[in-house]
């Protein structure tokens, strides 16, 4: 299915000529078609399309021998079994698109030279809230969140209290982890959301009132250990009062 959200059609002179500009932006796992602009390519000779800074070859209508060739095994084979070639008009369509397809496309044949601006965007994942249990809170009413997304890259970040964007923060490499706090009161009864987007979509995780703030796992383990430690302290204190208490006992024994 195509999802293609975001399109600019510019005009730039080169050489004396102008050639189209067209920038796509699509999700990974999407397709996407470069139009060439031609209702049929019977008047041209060839039809080249291009790929990247060095402008690899990687499709060729040939009229004139009525030849259609694919050239997927370049660049590493990332174009394998991906690229879809329209015999009649020329155009260019690339499915189940991954981020190493970002880049410059270009179109040539005798009438027509067209560049494209493609960029892919990795898919997103639903960001998670969860207790900051790092973090003490700056008031014993109040508790610290953490809203967290990974594996994200040219993506946005950010916490809203309804409609009202409180706190963001941005991304434009690829990140392993990427996480924003807020702090909010027991008793707070306002609707907060975290939101993850790009420019081209966006996921949304609400935040349940009924569990503003949730007990943090780490505590209940702490909890547990503080309690063991203090039985083990309680047990060997008694076990030296009865030794203590036995010493005592058999000494005078021994006098007699």
């Amino acid at each position: 299915m195509l999802h293609v959200l975001f399109f600019c059609l510019c005009l730039r002179q080169v050489n004396g000529e102008f050639v189209d500009d067209e920038v796509k932006s699509v999700m990974e796992g999407d397709s996407v078609t470069l139009n060439s602009g031609l209702t049929e390519v019977i008047d041209e000779d060839l039809a080249l399309w291009r790929f990247g800074a060095e402008n690899t070859l990687i499709a060729v209508i040939n009229v004139i021998v009525g030849s259609v060739t694919v050239y997927d095994d370049v660049l590493d084979e990332r174009f394998r079994d991906r690229l879809k070639l329209d015999h009649q008009t020329g155009s260019l369509t690339i499915t189940n698109i991954s981020t190493l397809h970002t880049g410059e496309y270009q179109l040539q044949t005798n009438s027509v030279r067209k560049s494209f601006s493609v960029s892919v965007y990795a898919s997103l994942s639903t960001p998670k809230i969860s207790r900051d249990c790092s973090s003490t809170s700056s008031s014993s009413s109040s508790c610290s969140l953490l809203c967290s997304a990974v594996n994200v890259g040219h993506v946005t970040l950010s916490w809203y209290k309804g409609n009202s964007l409180l706190s963001s923060i941005s991304v434009s490499d690829l990140s392993i982890s990427l996480s924003l706090p807020l702090e909010v009161e027991y008793q707070d009864k306002n609707t907060y959301s975290c939101v993850i987007n790009n420019p081209i979509r966006n996921r949304t995780t609400h935040l349940n009132n009924t569990q503003l703030c949730p007990p943090c796992p780490e505590c209940g383990h702490c909890c547990d250990v503080t309690e063991a430690v203090i039985r083990l302290v309680i047990s060997a204190l008694v076990g030296v009062a009865t030794v203590v208490v036995l010493a005592y006992d058999i000494r005078p024994r021994k006098d007699e």
